[in-house]
């Protein structure tokens, strides 16, 4: 690489950070006393084509798997590209294909394990099919997850899978990029009024389920600490905490519900809350895993034995429930098989089979994981 004998440098550095590409621009100031050699020679199409006496267009075509070039010519192409360290240039293949062989994934926290587990799901299939797999993280931000969609579109991703941030309430920068024919296929958090592909588990279901097991082991006045309104997979939890009470013939009491922010310190400001009630509750179902974790660090800051006392239930199945005392009663939402399902629908997607995809949702079965924060008739 030759560098200039001296001066300020403006120097436009691409970077790729655990997936994500990011362009910086820095100045850099350096006095340069020596000129460098320059790079060695990068081997092309054409190095392999003299070294073979062949064409370069039969090299190209042998790189590509042409069915026209015998198997023969192919497998000396390729050693001969190997013994010269030939390196294929992925962005002049993907402009002359029209494809990058990428998927962009935008999850809302790498710090949730929930969503590390989607994401291996993810990567197994479309590492299996051929494609690679960039990673952004939104932080719950609508901001972050715009700037996510327009650096996967600089960077040429095929498609995008999607879990919808906390603060997203206007949803047409997704609808932009399926307006200009990249597909979008969510997962976990979607939005039914877009009518993109997704995979995502009954929450309904879930939440029926999990009232459910609290009345069945005995208590009597359950409270839930529920998510953003506003965002469909917690809302449908909602609607099944009501349709279980209402099956086991109990009157559905609105203070006993609490808006929460799918966080440790929400569940501790609701669970404040509702223990402050004249009536507090005896069990509470909590719409995720870190919001039941707060529950119970405030359960016990008041004193209060779990489950002897009051009962808690999560959701996600969350790494550490197993590993605290009480062990938390919760669901799981299949995330492996989440993160394959959905890559598999946005692959049926860029094979061109849109007529039955572009409306489809996939429903998962939430499983129960009983442990002892729900154990009521066990430790009484």
């Amino acid at each position: 690489m030759f560098l200039p004998h001296s001066g300020v440098v403006g120097c436009k550095c691409e970077i790729v950070v655990k997936g994500i590409l990011r362009l910086e621009t820095r100045q850099i100031n350096a006095t340069f006393v020596q000129t460098f050699a320059p790079l060695s020679h990068k081997v092309t199409i054409a190095d392999i084509a003299r070294k073979l006496s062949i064409a370069p267009a039969t090299v190209s075509r042998a790189l590509n798997g042409h069915p026209a070039i015998s198997e023969k010519t192919r497998k000396l192409v390729e050693k001969t590209a190997r013994k010269l360290q030939y390196k294929r240039n992925n962005i002049a293949s993907s402009l002359r294909s029209g494809k990058s062989n990428l998927i962009g994934v935008i999850i809302p926290s790498a710090e949730i394990n929930f969503f590390g587990s989607v994401v291996h799901g993810i990567e197994k299939l479309a590492n299996e099919k051929g494609y690679n797999v960039l990673i952004y993280q939104s932080n719950e931000s609508r901001e972050q997850e715009k700037k996510g969609l327009e650096t996967f579109l600089h960077a040429r991703v095929d498609g995008i899978l999607v879990s919808i941030a906390k603060d997203t309430t206007d949803y047409e920068h997704f609808r932009d990029i399926q307006e200009q024919g990249i597909p979008i296929v969510f997962f976990d958090r979607a939005k039914e009024e877009l009518n993109f592909p997704a995979v995502v588990v009954d929450d309904f279901k879930g939440g029926y389920a999990a009232t459910e097991e609290l009345l069945k082991q005995g208590f009597d006045r359950i409270a839930h600490i529920s998510g953003p309104a506003h965002m469909d997979v917690f809302h449908h939890r909602l609607q099944g905490y009501k349709a279980a009470l209402k099956a086991w013939k109990k009157e559905f009491i609105p203070e006993l519900v609490v808006e929460g922010y799918v966080s440790i310190e929400s569940g501790q400001i609701a669970t404040e809350k509702l223990m402050a009630l004249p009536h507090p509750p005896d069990a509470i179902f909590a719409v995720e895993d870190f919001t039941a974790l707060g529950a119970l660090k405030q359960l016990k800051a008041f004193g209060k034995r779990v489950p002897a006392d009051i009962g808690v239930v999560g959701f996600a199945n969350e790494m550490f429930g197993e590993h605290i005392t009480p062990s938390l009663t919760t669901f799981d939402q299949q995330t492996v098989l989440m993160g394959k399902e959905a890559t598999g629908l946005l692959l049926q997607l860029l094979g061109g089979d849109t007529n039955t995809v572009t409306q489809q949702k996939i429903m998962l079965e939430p499983i129960p994981v009983i442990r002892d924060s729900s154990r009521k008739t066990r430790q009484a």
